[in-house]
């Protein structure tokens, strides 16, 4: 049931505007901000200037340099926006520094097997002598 309106409103107001300008919203959105809202694997590099350009439009809006956009909807959205790139781009981060741990630890066992060899090959030589 939705709240009546006023100064205060309910949550599920806000949320239901805010799910309602989000549909109306993406329509007009630019290709990269269309781009970040997807659901869609996005390479790190991109996932780094998409954080940085919504980063920068949400605090351009919140500085009052678009004085054409005062809606908090519009707002709500920008921050959610940005929000989302930036769990994407932590995501990746993520990923990668599983990936380096894993390669890390294949080296360490690399690195191990080395020494044993060597470690046999001394023990060899010092029992030839």
């Amino acid at each position: 049931m939705r709240g009546v309106g006023g100064p205060l409103l309910c949550i599920g107001d806000l949320l239901a505007d805010v799910g309602d300008a989000k549909e109306d919203h993406q329509t007009s959105l630019p290709q990269s901000q269309a781009t970040s809202n997807q659901s869609e694997p996005v390479s790190p590099s991109q996932l780094h200037h998409l954080f940085e350009e919504n980063y920068y439009e949400l605090k351009k809006a919140l500085t009052g340099m678009e004085p054409s956009d005062h809606s908090w909807t519009a707002l709500t959205l920008k921050l959610c926006s940005a929000l989302e790139t930036a769990d994407k781009l932590v995501q990746s981060a993520t990923m990668n520094v599983e990936e380096l741990s894993e390669k890390i630890g294949l080296l360490e066992t690399i690195l191990k097997r080395g020494d044993l060899a060597v470690e046999s090959a001394r023990s060899i030589i010092c029992t030839k002598k």
